[in-house]
């Protein structure tokens, strides 16, 4: 192995031990209990969760109950303070661990898919993080790492596909990933990020049968020429692989890759 080889293995061995950390952290993908949306619960009371949770405009309101000295009967906090009344809550913008509301250790995190309001239950406590054993994961060899081209598309496209929990929601699309494996030349059509990196939902070969059903891929920012590198070491197990409440995105169309792409994030342990 040259010694460029040997770093990136050493850098992808990094990678996995922390991919390893943040999924089974107390308020990681593991952690997710469940997720309701609100309008399946007309009267406001979610499963197993305090409170009256209700739409009100561009936010949530939420109702909880209080004695006669002001203080929560609900056992719920909103930004770390006994919480009693009630507040408009905005989507949570950053990690589970931060969301406003609490109900002891739980994180409810409120949160939007295209005008559809909902609330996810994050518990330490969960079943699946109790009893996760690791991710299975091919080790890192260097012909997954292939250079990539991409090409934005005149202006951004959404496609309608469907999500894990069986309903389809709209997927953002900005440009083609082009690259060549396996002696093939494929393409995937991408999402940009805010940052500028590129993200994929993909299937292959293995899909469904010694890899999950699909799998997400984030290469770099592609450079002025559009380049970057297309680096299947570092394929990803969507959050709906560790916890059946996510609502990930199936691949979109032409996404399926005709290759086997025994590489990366294979399947829980």
């Amino acid at each position: 192995m040259t010694a460029d080889a040997s770093d990136a293995s050493d850098a992808w061995k990094q990678w996995h031990e922390h991919r390893t950390e943040t999924v089974s952290a107390p308020y990681g993908p593991l952690a997710l209990a469940g997720t309701y949306w609100l309008e399946d619960y007309p009267d406001g009371r979610l499963p197993d969760m305090p409170g009256t949770w209700t739409v009100d405009g561009d936010a949530v309101r939420l109702t909880a109950a209080e004695e006669a000295d002001g203080l929560s009967v609900d056992g719920l906090s909103v930004d770390g303070q006994p919480f009693s009344g009630e507040v408009r809550l905005t989507a949570d913008a950053g990690p589970a661990a931060a969301a406003r509301v609490g109900y002891g250790e739980r994180r409810l995190v409120v949160l939007v898919r295209e005008g559809v309001w909902g609330v996810r239950d994050f518990d330490p406590a969960s079943p699946a993080r109790e009893t996760f054993r690791g991710i299975e994961a091919t080790p890192y060899d260097p012909g997954w790492s292939v250079p990539g081209r991409f090409t934005p598309y005149d202006e951004d496209r959404t496609v309608r596909v469907e999500n894990a929990d069986g309903r389809a929601r709209g997927l953002g699309l900005g440009g083609e990933l082009a690259f060549r494996l396996a002696g093939r030349e494929l393409t995937l059509q991408v999402t940009v990020q805010g940052d500028g990196s590129l993200w994929a939902v993909f299937g292959d070969a293995t899909s469904g049968d010694s890899s999950y059903r699909f799998r997400f891929l984030r290469p770099a920012a592609p450079d002025a020429e559009g380049r970057t590198t297309v680096d299947f070491n570092r394929a990803l197990l969507p959050p709906c692989a560790f916890a059946d409440h996510f609502v990930c995105p199936f691949p979109p169309p032409g996404n399926t890759l005709a290759v086997a792409v025994e590489a990366g994030e294979r399947n829980l342990i």
